[in-house]
């Protein structure tokens, strides 16, 4: 069978599905994916996937231009099987592989993004329509749709998403054996945030938990790990990014390939998202065993449970950020015992062999 992964961004198949589509390629499928390609058709080629470059704007586009030529790569590649990963393939793309034809298609919902956490007035009043796009698109009985938390599977059951066309993945799984732990860097504490630089994935709050607690003498170093994301409504300026470095509050080390590196260099992980599927991020964090401070919020508190691995804080509070930040910074003892669970929580619940092996099983369902 010929296996069709629609994705908007090469960098973010790499990251997050390129493990899955060796696997289905070893499995026995045809695999290929449609992407915009910048600098890793290489990596992609090399793994043996079959690579299409296709431009799919994840800002407003050409609405009608991209839904024609989706439906034309559809009829042209001739899939027995697409996967669509995001909100904007999922879509566009399970309408197009209506139209065109494909026998079935799984609709990967991996979090639900700016769209369902801004409180920008347009986002406002596409939340509705888009939740009643989807009960129509995703209910067809060659559809299934893959959820990374239970807040997501209830928000689409509530939209009319039969039960039957649900299933619970979570996340894109952690190499557990790549992302290991290490020991612990010398002092001063160093707290990371490593994401693309978007408010939505509240580096706001963390830069103002950060200057509370120097103002407050608590000796540690604040850094972010990523680059802005122009293609995001939510991204963070560049000009603001210039501003928080002269202003010494935190450290900006950029996007960074090397993980495992960044996470041995740590102390601490945050991550104060408004809204995630399940974030890489914070699995690749758990399995180094560096306790976690996230907010309570669908898919982050998925991967930590308060007062166990990490500390979990409402959704844009840099007061309660900075406090439960400050309790990890100056208890050695404390952040020992909570990485020590994260790394337990990690091998027990969230490695990539068994995402893996959860959504091949939901391929071979749709192959029957």
């Amino acid at each position: 069978m010929k296996l069709l992964f629609l994705v908007t961004e090469d960098w973010y198949f790499v990251s997050h599905r390129l493990p899955l589509a060796v696997a289905a390629r070893e499995a026995g499928f045809d695999v290929a994916v449609a992407t915009r390609v910048s600098q890793h058709a290489g990596t992609i080629r090399q793994a043996g996937i079959g690579l299409i470059p296709f431009e799919l704007s994840r800002r407003a586009g050409n609405p009608l231009r991209e839904f024609l030529a989706l439906i034309r790569l559809y009829r042209r590649e001739r899939p027995d099987m697409v996967h669509h990963v995001a909100l904007k393939p999922v879509l566009y793309g399970a309408l197009a592989a209506r139209l065109a034809g494909v026998p079935a298609q799984v609709n990967a919902v991996a979090g639900l993004g700016w769209l369902f956490t801004s409180r920008n007035r347009t986002a406002r009043w596409l939340r509705p329509v888009i939740r009643w796009l989807l009960a129509r698109l995703l209910s067809g009985p060659r559809c299934r749709v893959i959820v990374q938390n239970p807040d997501d599977a209830a928000l689409l059951r509530g939209a009319g998403v039969p039960e039957s066309r649900l299933r619970l993945v979570r996340g894109a799984g952690v190499d557990t054996a790549a992302f290991s732990p290490a020991a612990a860097p010398p002092e001063p504490i160093c707290v990371v945030l490593a994401a693309r630089m978007l408010w939505d994935k509240g580096v706001g709050e963390f830069v103002e938990a950060a200057r509370r607690s120097r103002q407050a003498g608590v000796s540690a170093r604040f850094a972010l790990v990523g680059d802005p994301d122009p293609g995001n409504p939510a991204s963070v300026p560049e000009a603001t990014l210039r501003a928080w470095q002269k202003e010494s509050v935190v450290e900006q080390w950029g996007q960074r390939d090397d993980m495992p590196a960044v996470f041995h260099a740590a102390h601490v992980v945050c991550l104060p998202s408004y809204r995630e599927g399940l974030p890489k991020v914070l699995l690749e964090a758990a399995a180094c065993g560096l306790p976690i401070v996230t907010t309570d919020t669908p898919g982050c508190r998925e991967v930590v449970r308060d007062g166990d691995n990490g500390f979990l804080v409402p959704v844009r509070d840099a007061p309660a950020l900075a406090v439960a930040l400050r309790r990890l910074i100056e208890n050695p003892e404390l952040r020992a015992q909570m990485g020590h669970r994260s790394r337990e929580i990690a091998l027990a619940e969230f490695s990539s062999e068994q995402v893996i092996a959860e959504t091949l099983a939901v391929y071979r369902e749709l192959a029957q």
